[in-house]
Parts: structure tokens; C-alpha cells; sequence
């Protein structure tokens, strides 16, 4: 019902005239997307964004890395290489601040995994309640021997982009797909924590937010309907054929629900004063790729938009690459992960999108 109420409010405004703005328009016809000068990267998501933090916790039973620490880069990621967010510092040059950890819910308070081995098992830590307040403590820090604030030195409105990618875990086995949530709780539960977050980003400063959408998850491997059976990801996996219709139901009902309620929030609501938007529409982007994938893959080895590169077995051990196989010709890196390929070519239009233009982008 609320959904059906935003889509109606909205059609209802934009015929009256409302100046909202159509898709693909460009910050030159008039958006609030103002990013002068693209210094600072700050993202915010599960294992499709997370370089290490997540290792730093398993390394470090349970503990979070202190404020203040810089984590390294890393070139051996979910993905199987560098991330889309190192991607785009590399490309552009702009310091990068990941705080996306792999396994993440937007919140714990819908739904509960835990991560570690026998001796220290942990609840994956969650965008609301780990990756933003390890964000806001930084952005608070004082380095004790300098006396200033050596994580942002430069972090200013018009200089600083923040995204946030998550959904993946959220909708998928082990919480909204296998009804393995909290009783009580829905869809909106996961669709309004991802405005909380952006609520917490504004409040810090935050003014140009890119929202990736839901990747197309039931091409992946494992949700495809003709894709991989039990696996180390989903080892009670059962009927393939309604596990890739669910899938393909929540995302496209929560990308739907993002496309109306961003611009209700701005326009509507008046959440953000000030503040710009950009849904980046990766859901497309990763469906073009498998629609049309010598446009995009550039491996040696034949293209493959179905199949993955790197097997392990269902204790996720003995993992190996498929002999004779090049990364850079798979859409997928293993069963759920697009791979470092798809990494580049997300970076590349996100890029596009800080300037202002990008067919993949709808700016508010």
C-alpha cells in the first residue's frame, strides 16, 4: 500500500508540474549535484564494496578496527581482485574511505548472521550499527600525535561523494528470501534503514549521495534458476526455480520502491535540504553486461556470462580457479560475486556519474 501511495503522489505532482527531474537529466539542467572538485570517496556496503575490514575483524576475534586505522588496500577481494571503490579512487585519483564490511545486513535489527569459526563466531557487523558510527567516530577523530584529524583532512560538502550498496544479504538466504527475518518485520525495514543511513551521512556534512541499486541477483549463479545447486554460500538451497523467482520479485520491488522514494524524500518530505541524489542503476549495467557481454568482458578465454571462475566446496575450502580460464572473461568470480572485471567497468560509470552524466544514473 505505501508503495502504490508514493507511486501515486508522485505521478499526481509531476502532473501538476512539479520540476522533477527526468532520467539521465545532467547536473547542467539544473539538479543539486554539485561536486566541484571529486576528492573523497566514502562508501558504505557489504562484501561487493568491503576491501579487508572484514578480515581485520576475523583476524581480530570480533574486534573493529580502532578509529583512526587506515586499512590497506587490498588486491584480493570477494571479487577476486580490487574493488569497484578502489577502482574509482585509482581512476580518479580521490582518496578512498571504505567502510562496507562482507556479509552485511543495512541492519541487524531485521535479521541476524554470525560469522568467525568454532572458538569465535560474531554477528556480521551492519551498516547502522558498525559502518556508520565507525564513520561519524572518524570523522570526530583527533590524532594524538599530530592534534588533528589525519583521516579527513579535506572532507567538505562539495568535494566529497558518499555511496552506499547494500541489499544483497539483506534479500537473499539467511534473511528475507528464506523468511529467516525477524518475525514483525518487511521489505521496509530493509528500503527505510537505507534512508537512515543517509539520514546519518546529511547530518555529518554529506550533500551528494549516489544510491546503488540491487544488483540483478537472479542471474547470478547462485540464484539463477538453471544456476548452482546447495553451495558453500546457500548449503540449504532448495527449489532453484521459486529461489530465482523470489529473488528477481524483492529486487525489482525494492529498485522500484528506491526510484519513487528518493524523489519523494527530497521533494516531498524535504528530508535533505541542499542535498543532491543519484540512483546508480548497476541492476541495468550488470544486465547489459549479460545481454551483451563481449561489449564489456575482455578475457582471452572464451566469454562467460552463466558459469563463475572460482570453485570451492561446501565447507568453502579447496577452492580452485578454472584451469585455463581468464578472469577478465567472466561476468561472475564465483557464485554470487561479480568479478574484478565487472569491478572496472562499475568504477568507469560511476565515475561518469560524479561528473554528472551517465545513462546508468537518475540525479534528484
Amino acid at each position: 500500500m505505501k508503495l502504490l501511495a508514493i507511486a501515486s503522489l508522485a505521478a499526481s505532482v509531476s502532473a501538476l508540474g512539479f520540476p522533477f527531474p527526468k532520467k539521465d537529466r545532467t547536473s547542467s539542467f539544473g539538479t543539486a549535484w554539485n561536486v566541484r572538485k571529486f576528492t573523497n570517496l566514502i562508501t558504505f556496503g557489504d562484501s561487493y564494496t568491503d576491501e579487508n575490514r572484514l578480515g581485520y575483524f576475523l583476524e581480530h576475534n570480533g574486534q573493529a578496527p580502532p578509529v583512526g586505522t587506515v586499512l590497506p588496500m587490498s588486491f584480493s577481494t570477494a571479487g577476486g581482485g580490487i574493488t569497484w571503490g578502489r577502482w574509482v579512487s585509482i581512476y580518479s585519483k580521490a582518496e578512498y574511505f571504505d567502510y562496507a564490511v562482507s556479509g552485511a545486513f543495512c541492519d541487524n535489527s531485521y535479521a541476524l548472521r554470525y560469522t568467525g569459526n568454532e572458538n569465535s563466531q560474531f554477528p556480521f557487523p551492519d551498516v547502522m550499527g558498525y559502518e556508520i558510527p565507525a564513520f561519524l567516530a572518524e570523522t570526530k577523530y583527533t590524532n594524538p600525535k599530530t592534534g588533528s584529524n589525519t583521516v579527513y583532512a579535506n572532507r567538505r560538502a562539495d568535494n566529497t561523494v558518499y555511496a552506499l550498496w547494500i541489499g544483497t544479504n539483506d534479500l537473499g538466504n539467511g534473511a528475507f528470501l528464506t523468511d529467516s527475518n525477524f518475525a514483525g518485520t518487511t521489505l521496509t525495514n530493509y528500503t527505510h534503514c537505507i534512508f537512515k543511513a543517509f539520514d546519518a551521512m546529511y547530518s555529518a556534512g554529506g550533500r551528494n549521495f549516489v544510491l546503488m541499486n540491487l544488483a540483478p541477483l537472479q542471474l547470478s549463479p547462485q540464484y539463477n534458476i538453471n544456476g548452482t545447486g546447495p553451495n558453500h554460500y546457500f548449503p540449504d538451497k532448495g527449489n532453484g526455480t521459486e529461489v530465482g523467482y523470489k529473488v528477481l520479485e524483492y529486487t525489482t520491488l525494492a529498485n522500484r520502491l528506491f526510484s519513487y522514494q528518493v524523489p519523494y524524500e527530497l521533494y516531498i518530505n524535504d528530508r535533505y535540504p541542499g542535498a543532491a541524489f543519484a540512483i546508480y542503476d548497476v541492476h541495468s549495467l550488470i544486465t547489459d553486461i549479460f545481454n551483451n557481454p563481449v561489449m564489456y568482458l575482455n578475457g582471452t578465454s572464451p566469454l562467460n556470462v552463466t558459469g563463475y571462475y572460482h570453485h570451492c566446496d561446501m565447507s568453502g575450502s579447496n577452492c580452485y580457479n578454472l584451469p585455463g580460464a581468464d578472469l577478465d572473461s567472466f561476468l561472475w568470480y564465483d557464485e554470487l560475486h561479480p568479478s574484478e572485471r565487472v569491478d572496472q567497468i562499475i568504477a568507469e560509470n560511476f565515475i561518469d556519474i560524479v561528473k554528472g552524466h551517465s545513462k546508468y544514473a537518475t540525479y534528484w
